[in-house]
């Protein structure tokens, strides 16, 4: 495919972390009839925290999981005085500097949400708003994350205290001296854990399954720095080490009365928290088993324990989210598997790629610069769509089956470093760079 890049027009939903390096590397190519549509009155997506519930799913004390250093988009390093590991104000205000950097905003249409999005039979665009007139486009982007639309769990029995789930919690003020039972034991609800038993007379945590809990810190290094050492070694032997480094630093989890994991250490989403352990040990976080049944405020575990709680909060994940499309015609939401090349091209639709719909068992922004690179590249010519591009997507799909445990939240799964290495290595070599002042 090759188009003039002074007259194709992309459209780009969202300005979270990945809207904005969309513009940004259409830009770098030549491209400059951009639209990035913006529900909200700024950029940053998931990270403009509010102690409303809103988009948003992070907290009042939330920090990132990733370093500093491992999380950067690819040509915009991180402040030096930043810490190892930002917090939601501080990652908020990195991606400002980046799009004040590249001057990003005249792009931006704020306060305008995309109601829907309809393919036209010469595969352009026709995106309907809520505030202006449709608008068609010759190339989508779609960079609206995947942390929005919370996944509720179905109790089984009638609950009659407060349910709501991780993407409400804002501040742990609301739970002081309350019951507190958390359901889910991946970051968001070790973190809702670990801060409502700050104030709370009691807090539970009920396990489903085997869980690795993955300190922030090794050998006085971020842990995913500190990783970086043995990424060379052959998988088998890897999760040796790993399985050996994590027993080293925190023991056994039955000393924790959790679930002991038999999988290997990369096969699931880590839950990177350094305070769960400390607070399961000092009497703060009381962890339980899955739950059997509800009745009234009493919930009985599957060991045969009863508790009575004032608030569930299930920390069950989220639904894969693209409201904009027709469930006839695109629709992620309840999908087992999600067959993009990639992680980004639909092997039907080549004028439509996704931006950041994965995730890394790292930072999403360094890989979807990466798929912004290569979408700009492919949008003027520079790059070739596959003529076997079903079979890539296919294959993508069934390398996530073969590398991690079969759940929901795996469907988008990727291991951080040979993803990265998939994508740059099909950046092509001419790939332009950002103009130098």
């Amino acid at each position: 495919m090759s188009n003039n890049s002074n007259v194709v027009r992309v459209a780009v939903i969202g300005a979270g972390c990945s809207g904005i390096t969309a513009i940004k590397n259409l830009l770098q190519v030549g491209i400059s009839n951009i639209v990035c549509f913006e529900q909200n009155d700024q950029i940053g997506g998931n990270w403009i925290y509010s102690p409303k519930i809103s988009h948003s799913s992070v907290c009042e004390t939330t920090h990132i999981i990733s370093s500093k250093t491992m999380s950067e988009y690819l040509d915009f390093p991180m402040p030096d005085h930043y810490p190892d590991y930002p917090s939601h104000s501080e990652l908020l205000e990195y991606f400002r500097s980046y799009v004040q950097h590249f001057n990003l905003e005249p792009f931006i249409k704020f306060n305008t949400r995309v109601e829907k999005v309809e393919k036209t039979e010469d595969d352009k665009w026709r995106v309907y708003l809520d505030s202006i007139p449709a608008e068609q486009f010759d190339f989508l982007l779609v960079a609206n994350g995947h942390h929005s639309v919370p996944r509720m769990p179905v109790l089984p029995g009638t609950f009659d205290g407060e349910l709501l789930h991780s993407h409400a919690y804002k501040t742990n003020q609301a739970f002081k001296d309350k019951r507190v039972l958390v359901i889910g034991m991946g970051n968001s609800g070790c973190d809702c854990a670990v801060e409502i038993s700050r104030v709370a007379k009691h807090v539970s945590i009920s396990q489903r399954n085997p869980q690795y809990i993955v300190p922030k810190f090794m050998m006085g290094k971020p842990t995913d720095v500190f990783n970086k050492v043995t990424e060379w070694l052959p998988g088998p032997i890897l999760n040796i080490v790993q399985k050996i480094g994590l027993k080293m630093q925190i023991g056994s989890y039955e000393d924790y009365n959790l679930l002991s994991p038999n999988h290997s250490v990369v096969s699931s989403h880590p839950t990177i928290n350094s305070e769960l352990l400390y607070k399961i040990r000092h009497g703060k976080v009381h962890p339980r088993k899955s739950i059997e049944s509800v009745k009234g405020y009493e919930v009985r575990f599957k060991d045969g324990q009863i508790a009575s709680y004032d608030v569930i909060i299930a920390a069950t994940g989220y639904k894969i989210a693209t409201p904009f499309f027709d469930k006839d015609f695109l629709d992620y939401e309840d999908a087992d598997r999600v067959p993009l090349y990639l992680r980004m091209f639909h092997p039907d639709h080549p004028s439509l790629i996704f931006i950041g719909l994965f995730q890394p068992q790292g930072a999403i922004w360094p890989g979807s610069d990466a798929q912004a690179k290569l979408a700009s590249n492919y949008i003027v010519g520079n790059w070739s769509w596959p003529t076997n591009i079903n079979a890539l997507a296919e294959a993508d799909a069934d390398e996530i089956d073969r590398s991690f445990i079969k759940a929901k939240r795996h469907t988008i799964e990727v291991h951080f470093k040979p993803f990265m290495q998939k994508l740059l290595k099909q950046i092509p070599s001419n790939a332009p760079d950002w103009p130098k002042d």
